[in-house]
């Protein structure tokens, strides 16, 4: 914890428009920081103390009493004068003293201390903390409800707030775990940033009303990053509220992050498809909550759940199928289906995923049935996305290829037996990052030009910040779960981009969201291609669309087209490239301009991905060279289609290659 005042200065300030935020449960572990070595065995530690909200410390003698009680007791009254190095007023609430490594990590676990010693807010931050005085501090520096019309404070009742926040940029807490599970050190991609949280949603949903309020009081408050894990239906980008206020936030310079959604596999289903929001789709990572089914005949099928009891008898039992006479609603094993059914007592019942039931709900339906386990399979539709719940009973969320198999040794076996090896925290055995089945897809309903998702994040069985605990302890401070959604992809890039936003502050939203898309790796973690979990696709096709972007609406001034001219959407200035080849389109040519933020003399040459459907790819001119920082050039590249048969859709990149540095422009072709 020695010498960390280089790494303070690198503090950026992240703000997170969402629903419902615990202020709480975001929190570190306590710590002290050292800062200078006084020599021997003592160290100069800065300690920063939350007041007391019942005391009153009418004068600096008051504020010292309170200090000293933090020295070690082992120190006598003489030695706490010399222990004691300076006592703070104004700049931060607390004091510095030279202690021992020991004494510091007690003086840490002490309830009053603060966490990693944040600076206060910068100096162009003008938000505020409507809650109370105990819960902001130099991490929270804000917190604001605006949904209902803001007239509660902004807590968090479901939790989604709550994990979001700390994604992006919660500290460091030891020992942190959801059942004892996936345990260790947690940290959000930012850990040392200011984080300021707008509520805009309620239980029953959001409003745009309140999410243009959080957008304008965010904007006005001075925030660096907005990350939003909100978002809805596909509309004209000027009746979209978080389309127009996102606008705004960029003319400020202002980065915005915002979730693709979760309505995949479908195609055209995406969330927040303005091209000057970062649109992040969701994915795997390599860690696994592991339960297995086993079969009477030997075979096993891994799948995940959070909720692993250690008395759980993994002894076989009768296997058994709900549904009776083609009923749909005990095979998805709906609420109330399944009552009265004497037969599944004692039994490993299957159950089918989806229908709008939530798992652990089908799980609660079997217990109350007397069924001893469950195992949960899906359809098509969800392919091989597994996700760690917290049950009610012995439970495993299983893939689609495995269920099949689990139901077909069902139907031909005359006594089949299953039961659920619960196997904890499995760490780099599976293939990531792998997409999500019900990560939104694209294309660009409203824009086909514009590629989206931009990005994938890891956004399945996600560890975070919980604002109860999952054991019902009273330890509500240090909780956390596990959960899925592009609402969790999100702000993995948001603070992601709040570290760029720190190291280059000169940098604008677009420098960030192209040094983030053009630099983004394609490859899983055995070098490979990254593959999709869902196993069988369902497409839709829809009509072309072709709109004008930045209306008079957006803008908030008067547009005149005949003068300022019309841009097909594939030729913005885009990090990525999208084409959509009509039947009577057989050529494109795309331009791009980019800008040397690397060394002042670099010499870049054109590597080009061949794509199926295409009869070939030109880029002009096939080397860039630059002499200086900051300078730009353009490059232009065209497409020639095949005339005989081509796919539905094809992908590849664009690729401009240093002696340092690969620059990596994705391109996706719709026939």
């Amino acid at each position: 914890m020695k010498d960390q005042k280089c790494r303070l200065s690198a503090t950026t300030l992240t703000i997170f428009i969402l629903g419902l935020i615990c202020i709480l449960s975001i929190f570190p572990a306590n710590t002290a920081i050292a800062v200078a070595d006084s020599g021997g065995s003592l160290s100069t530690y800065i300690i920063q103390v939350r007041k007391p909200t019942d005391k009153h410390f009418a004068t600096s003698e008051d504020l010292d009493a309170l200090y000293r009680s933090f020295l070690p007791t082992t120190a006598t009254s003489s030695n706490q004068e010399q222990r004691m190095v300076h006592s703070y007023r104004h700049v931060v609430s607390g004091f510095a003293a030279k202690l021992t490594a020991e004494e510091a990590k007690d003086i840490r676990n002490r309830d009053g201390v603060f966490g990693e010693g944040l600076p206060p807010p910068p100096a162009k931050w003008k938000g505020k903390c409507i809650f109370n005085d105990t819960s902001c501090n130099n991490k929270l520096i804000g917190a604001r409800s605006f949904a209902y019309g803001g007239i509660y404070p902004p807590t968090d009742d479901v939790g989604h707030g709550t994990h979001t926040a700390s994604t992006a940029a919660g500290a460091f807490v030891k020992n942190a775990s959801a059942l004892g599970n996936a345990k260790g050190t947690a940290a959000g991609i930012a850990p040392l940033a200011h984080l300021a949280i707008y509520q805009v949603c309620g239980i029953s949903g959001c409003l745009e009303a309140d999410i243009l309020a959080g957008l304008d009081a965010a904007i006005e408050d001075g925030v660096d990053v907005i990350s939003l894990s909100v978002g809805g239906d596909s509309y004209p980008f000027f009746q979209d509220a978080i389309a127009t206020g996102s606008f705004a936030a960029i003319q400020k310079g202002i980065f915005v992050s915002s979730s693709a959604g979760n309505m995949g596999p479908y195609n055209y289903s995406l969330s927040n498809e303005a091209p000057w929001l970062l649109n992040v789709g969701a994915s795997t990572i390599d860690r696994r909550i592991k339960a297995t089914a086993r079969l009477g005949n030997g075979k096993e099928f891994d799948g995940e759940t959070v909720y692993q009891p250690q008395d759980f008898d993994s002894t076989l039992l009768p296997l058994v199928d709900p549904a009776r006479n083609g009923e749909n609603s005990s095979a998805f094993c709906f609420p109330g289906s399944l009552k009265d059914r004497s037969d599944l007592k004692g039994k490993v019942v299957v159950c089918s995923v989806g229908s709008g039931v939530a798992r652990v709900d089908k799980g609660q339906e079997v217990k109350d049935a007397g069924g001893a386990a469950m195992i949960l399979v899906n359809s098509p539709l969800e392919g091989a996305t597994t996700l760690a719940d917290k049950h009610v009973l012995p439970a495993v969320h299983v893939g689609y290829d495995a269920g099949r198999e689990i139901k077909s040794y069902l139907s031909t076996t005359s006594a089949p037996k299953a039961t659920i090896l619960l196997k904890g925290t499995d760490i780099g055995s599976s293939v990531a990052p792998v997409v999500a089945s019900f990560s939104s897809r694209g294309p660009n309903y409203q824009s086909q030009g514009i590629l989206k998702p931009d990005i994938i994040g890891p956004g399945v069985n996600i560890l975070a910040a919980w604002p109860v605990s999952l054991d019902n302890s009273t330890d509500d401070k240090h909780s956390f779960n596990v959960i899925s959604g592009t609402s969790m992809s999100c702000p993995h890039l948001s603070g992601v981009a709040a570290l760029l936003k720190s190291a280059h502050p000169d940098w604008s939203p677009a420098a960030i969201k192209s040094a983030i898309i053009t630099t983004a790796s394609t490859s899983d973690t055995k070098g490979q291609p990254i593959l999709d979990q869902l196993l069988t696709r369902v497409s839709f096709t829809t009509s072309n669309r072709k709109i004008t972007f930045l209306t008079s609406l957006i803008v908030k001034e008067k547009i005149t087209c005949s003068s300022t001219g019309r841009i097909p959407d594939y030729q913005l200035n885009y990090p990525s490239i999208s084409l959509s080849f009509e039947s009577s389109v057989t050529k494109f040519n795309v331009t791009r301009r980019v800008r040397n933020v690397g060394p002042a003399n670099s010499s870049y040459k054109v590597v080009t991905d061949p794509i199926t459907g295409l009869n070939s790819i030109g880029v002009y001119p096939s080397n860039l060279e630059f002499t200086k920082v900051n300078e730009t050039a353009s490059f232009s590249v065209d497409f020639t289609r095949n005339k005989t048969a081509t796919p539905p859709l094809a992908q590849g990149a664009i690729t401009w290659v240093s002696a340092k540095h690969s620059v990596r422009i994705p391109v996706a072709v719709v026939f």
